[in-house]
């Protein structure tokens, strides 16, 4: 078999599996696109192997790829840690499900680990760092400040990304007392509702009857909650650039919407949270994926422990 055909062959099964992926499991477009690069590369490899299908594929295969996208040996750039174990990840979802499709007998991935990169601890910042910040952004007269300010308070009363924050409709909001909340859409557009705080809601409340209807005359009529000067739903990248902005103005550096996530979970931790709740009011989909944070407040924990324990130091 030609490496032509056996690439022809395998691309077919890949995006059939890419078809699975988006229908059945929801995944987002840069997902997709990032699945669709990594099994590119390892169709390209097995097609220089002579494996026409998955079903010739084996274990063997699967472990020389692993290595060859950390080193660049199969003619690709080399990739950094976490990427290659992605990359690798990718690879054993596809053996998962060619294995449920019946189109091979067994998985020859499955006992193929990712390379695992250093965890790196969240960045988290103080919460008088996050005030200032807050403080800075409804600095100015007009519509724009309430916005700027409302959006930020969301963005760490709920733990929200940035592309959720941005995403929001009116209709997610729920300002009612008592029942205070907002509906926020993760990956895969799963969904969540998550409590917010007083600050939060008065911040909105204030947007909502003094500033959005302001921005919104400028438009043709959106649900969108936060809007820009022309009345349309306000974009992630301008969305970056107010929290850029107002964290200079308040002298706080390297700020992003994820560290206002980060300090979220690392605060509500360090206050005593559980982070069963911590899990799902992050939407993550593991309890592992939030118990990193519990790494940050341990460390905090054993700093206090050594400046004020009288029989700390021995």
């Amino acid at each position: 078999m030609s490496d032509r055909d056996a690439a022809a062959g395998l691309s077919r099964q890949r995006d059939a599996y890419l078809a699975h992926l988006a229908v059945e499991r929801g995944l987002s477009d840069n997902t997709l696109a990032a699945y669709r690069r990594d099994l590119s590369r390892y169709i390209e490899f097995l097609s220089a192997r002579g494996r026409g299908s998955l079903v010739d594929v084996r274990k063997e295969d699967v472990a020389l790829f692993g290595q060859a996208v950390g080193s660049g040996e199969d003619g690709g750039s080399p990739l950094a840690p976490a990427s290659a174990g992605r990359t690798v990840v990718a690879v054993r979802g596809w053996h998962r499900f060619a294995l449920a499709e019946g189109w091979a007998s067994i998985d020859p991935s499955h006992d193929v680990r990712p390379l695992q990169a250093p965890r790196r601890l969240p960045k988290a910042i103080p919460i008088d760092a996050i005030v200032s910040i807050l403080e800075a952004s409804s600095v100015g007269e007009g519509p724009v400040p309430l916005r700027d300010r409302a959006m930020l308070e969301l963005l760490y009363a709920a733990g929200a990304r940035i592309s959720e924050t941005v995403g929001l409709d009116i209709d997610d909001l729920t300002l009612d007392e008592g029942e205070e909340s907002v509906l926020l859409r993760g990956k895969g557009r799963k969904e969540r509702i998550v409590p917010m705080g007083g600050a939060a809601t008065q911040a909105l409340g204030s947007y909502l009857t003094r500033a959005r209807g302001v921005l919104g005359a400028h438009g043709r009529g959106t649900p969108a909650l936060f809007l820009n000067s022309r009345g349309n739903r306000l974009s992630r990248q301008s969305a970056w650039a107010i929290l850029k902005n107002a964290s200079a103005r308040a002298g706080v550096q390297d700020v992003s919407p994820h560290t206002f996530r980060h300090s979220f979970a690392t605060h509500m931790l360090s206050g005593g949270a559980d982070v069963r709740v911590v899990q799902e009011l992050l939407g993550h989909a593991s309890v592992t994926t939030t118990q990193v944070y519990t790494k940050v407040t341990q460390d905090t924990l054993r700093e206090v422990y050594a400046t004020a324990h009288p029989r700390a130091l021995g």
